[in-house]
């Protein structure tokens, strides 16, 4: 097939010819051809710079050279704005990267992975002065959703895999399960230990359940003579500054018994979950609640932090707080800003006799609803997520992995090992179409119960329950 003069020239841009003109090209047919047509993915971030995934960029580039990427990363704090404002003008990315409790707050944006992709490879064959390319239309399977719940922990299935109505509108509903976004890396909640203060205070092992970790509070705190905290053990029982508290309260609740939601999505913390009867005796969020509460409580024991306190990740740089509660993200700050700073990460605390149970914290890509490219920017996406691929993002990004084929090859890393321990074991809970609210309420409640008796726990729980109930999205709004 002959190609206009303008035509060859466009094309020309994205296909590498040889340039002795010695070359033989067996032109594609019209459908293979019309999908040949220059495209630009737009791609923004909010993690990560474009370099961790420059190996992945150039391949995908080599394979489909019609398909030009532009990535974008932006400031955490500046990103949603862009976002919705780019969505509400028609001029958002095609891919987009959202966090793990962000789905239900951006399904009607999303577009919905197809069982198939349509994409256009070019061949080369022969030597450089005497080279054929040809083309080929492939129809290549996306991932399925057996595989994502067979290739990623449950955590992963649970947040990525949405019902959805695949019906015309106007139409009975017809529901479905759909694959909505996919994952690089899974990170979790871990224990931070400044070991020069456990040290000092005589304390051998880091502990791995909660009972010995509260054993060893009172021997971490510092105070003057005023009674003012100089030095304190963990930075627990408030939530204003307390790095990600809602995440550790959760945790708390979940490894204690708690449901925090339904299937259905909605809130469960303030009750008795299904299958637990009141013999148990007090509830098994109020419980984890008043666990949390006490390490800020100036009659108890274990006190050891207050309101006067700089936010955690401010006092454990500082070299005033023996524990912090973090994820792998924090590593890169810690290490700056206190490079001689004894440090050792260990695994999440346990109750005891309870099963193992992590928090679970990541971000996922998806695809635009309005971008005009979504067959090529979810094949993209099928082509990112492949195992070799997220291996090479991992050891640029210093990540924990996502796939869980590859969780044995970070076990034993210094910095990711136990990240990468926990992932199997990890949870989340929230699905609803506004977490910036559940965790305004949730820090509301934490502080509201600091002022008052136990005897007004249960109330305040069930108020915030409810207030969270009302982010979230009834399934026919899908």
């Amino acid at each position: 097939m002959r190609f206009n003069k303008m035509k060859y020239l466009v094309l020309s841009s994205f296909l590498t010819l040889t340039l002795f003109g010695a070359s033989c090209t067996k032109g594609p047919d019209a459908a293979t051809r019309a999908a040949l047509q220059p495209k630009t993915l737009n791609i923004w971030a909010v993690v990560d710079d474009s370099d961790v995934y420059a190996p992945m960029l150039e391949a995908y580039s080599m394979a489909h050279p019609h398909v030009s990427i532009n990535y974008k990363r932006f400031r955490l704090e500046e990103y949603e704005d862009a976002l919705l404002n780019a969505f509400a003008e028609d001029k958002g990315p095609d891919i987009f990267l959202i966090h793990n409790t962000w789905v239900g707050k951006y399904m009607s944006k999303i577009e919905p992975m197809p069982a198939f992709t349509k994409m256009a490879y070019r061949f080369a064959e022969g030597p450089s002065t005497n080279r054929t390319y040809t083309y080929e239309l492939r129809n290549e399977r996306s991932i399925l959703i057996k595989d994502v719940k067979e290739v990623y922990p449950d955590v992963v299935a649970g947040d990525v895999l949405r019902r959805i109505n695949t019906s015309a509108e106007g139409s009975p509903a017809v529901w479905e399960d759909k694959v909505v976004a996919l994952p690089m890396s899974v990170d979790t909640l871990a224990l931070f230990v400044n070991k020069d203060l456990l040290n000092a205070a005589g304390i051998p092992t880091i502990p791995d359940t909660w009972a010995k970790f509260q054993a060893t509070i009172p021997r971490l705190v510092k105070v003057d003579r005023d009674g003012k905290l100089l030095q304190s053990g963990a930075a627990l029982g408030l939530a204003y500054n307390v790095e990600r508290s809602v995440d550790i309260l959760s945790i708390l609740m979940m490894q204690n018994g708690t449901q925090m939601a339904y299937d259905d999505g909605n809130p469960s913390f303030a009750i008795i979950p299904p299958g637990m009867t009141r013999d148990r005796g007090d509830l098994p969020g109020r419980q984890a609640l008043l666990f949390y509460l006490d390490f800020a409580n100036p009659d108890k024991e274990i006190y050891t932090w207050n309101a006067e306190m700089p936010n955690s990740l401010e006092a454990f740089i500082q070299g005033r707080l023996a524990y912090f509660f973090g994820y792998s993200y924090h590593l890169p700050t810690i290490k700056a800003r206190a490079p001689k700073l004894n440090l050792a990460i260990s695994k999440l605390p346990q109750i005891e006799g309870n099963p193992v149970s992590n928090y679970a914290n990541y971000w996922l890509w998806t695809v635009s609803k309005k971008s005009e490219s979504t067959d090529i920017a979810w094949n993209f996406l099928n082509y990112l997520i492949k195992p070799e691929n997220e291996k090479q993002y991992l050891d640029l990004a210093k990540r924990p992995p996502a796939h869980k084929s590859l969780i044995n090859d970070y076990l034993e890393d210094e910095e990711m090992g136990v990240f990468a321990s926990q992932i199997l074991t990890s949870r989340s809970w929230y699905k609803g179409a506004d977490p910036g609210t559940m965790e305004t309420v949730l820090k509301e409640m934490i502080e509201e119960s600091a002022k008052v008796e136990v005897e007004e726990l249960s109330k305040i729980m069930l108020t915030s329950q409810e207030k969270v109930r009302q982010t979230i999205v009834p399934r026919a709004n899908y």
